[in-house]
């Protein structure tokens, strides 16, 4: 039997209204009446119904998860599944539910203003890939609480990020300087019209300079994260002779490990491998990957925290939090000393 506020009045001789102040725990009812209402309600298990309680009070705990990809990206890339993972685990925890928006670019108008004027969502997490992301600004314009994953200066909005120029900074030095030197350092770099991508490069060239090593642009290729890029742009790398790559991502990095091989070259022998992210497939390549870890899942759930204190304190100024990287190393870079081998 499914029961209303008015079914449990009735059994309880009490109105509806007084029915509706126990449910919300408002003192100023009876101990007697309270009681009576209460074992009715426990008597025929009656639930009530949540999304209208919440809507009615200007909340519905729900966060939406914006990313601003295609539907492919997100399900071919172990990154996407992690931050995923990092962003439930927190809602659940925090009794939040979870809605996902794929903004693929020919509805992103559309989708912003379902975002904002629909009242399904309390506020947003926003994957924000783009440096000139149009679904950033949108939100920036209207009145939605949100936050980036991916730093985005110029924007007034709290955001998590790994620092993406330390991190390339440091793998790409690494590779410069352990065992015996290399000079001769290539990069498959991100897209250039990503944060990440953009931050990655810039670590690269910055290592090269402060090692008094000149830049040499046939020395980089930019790839799209992909593992297909990362075969194409190290079958493009191949004829320069580079003696290490620093690859900004795993993906991308495995393909430059097929492309090596089917060249009939060794890792790391004859080119040494630095990644980025530390995604599983690193410790399953071989010889195993060495990389930059990025705590993906942990910047999803800080991003909800992030999100839920700026809801719960709406004056709150905005939070920016950097994570600061740590390069794992394995057996790609060609060190004789692996003392910190994460493998």
């Amino acid at each position: 039997m499914t029961l209303t506020l008015e079914d449990i009045a009735k059994f309880s001789g009490v109105s509806r209204s007084t029915v509706s102040r126990v449910i919300n725990g408002d003192e100023k009812v009876s101990e007697e009446t309270r009681q009576r209402v209460l074992n009715i309600i426990q008597q025929y298990n009656f639930q009530p119904n949540m999304a209208a309680r919440r809507l009615a009070a200007g909340r519905t705990n729900v966060i939406g998860l914006v990313i601003p990809t295609d539907g492919g990206n997100i399900f071919n890339d172990p990154y996407f599944s992690s931050l995923i993972q990092g962003v439930s685990a927190q809602c659940n925890h925090r009794e939040y539910s979870v809605m996902l928006w794929l903004a693929e670019p020919e509805f992103e108008h559309r989708m912003v203003s379902q975002i904002v004027s629909n009242g399904m969502v309390d506020g947003v997490v926003v994957s924000s890939t783009l440096i000139d992301e149009p679904i950033v600004l949108s939100l920036q314009n209207s009145m939605m609480p949100f936050v980036l994953i991916g730093h985005r200066p110029a924007i007034q909005a709290s955001s998590v990020d790994i620092d993406n120029l330390l991190a390339a900074y440091q793998a790409t030095s690494h590779l410069i300087n352990c065992s015996s030197p290399r000079k001769r350092i290539a990069t498959i770099a991100g897209p250039q019209n990503t944060i990440a991508g953009h931050d990655r490069l810039k670590g690269y060239n910055l290592a090269l300079q402060e090692n008094g090593i000149t830049i040499d642009n046939t020395l980089v290729i930019v790839g799209n994260f992909s593992e297909a890029s990362g075969y194409s742009a190290m079958q493009q790398l191949l004829p320069t002779r580079p003696d290490a790559v620093f690859v900004a991502s795993d993906l991308m990095a495995a393909g430059a490990y097929r492309a090596i091989r089917e060249a009939g070259l060794s890792i790391p022998g004859d080119i040494a491998i630095v990644g980025f992210d530390d995604l599983p497939i690193a410790t399953q390549m071989d010889p195993p990957l060495s990389t930059i870890h990025q705590p993906i899942q942990r910047i999803g759930e800080q991003a909800v925290q992030l999100l839920i204190n700026q809801l719960q304190h709406e004056e709150s100024k905005p939070t920016h939090l950097i994570i600061q990287p740590e390069l794992i190393l394995r057996a790609s870079c060609g060190c004789t000393n692996l003392a910190n081998n994460s493998a």
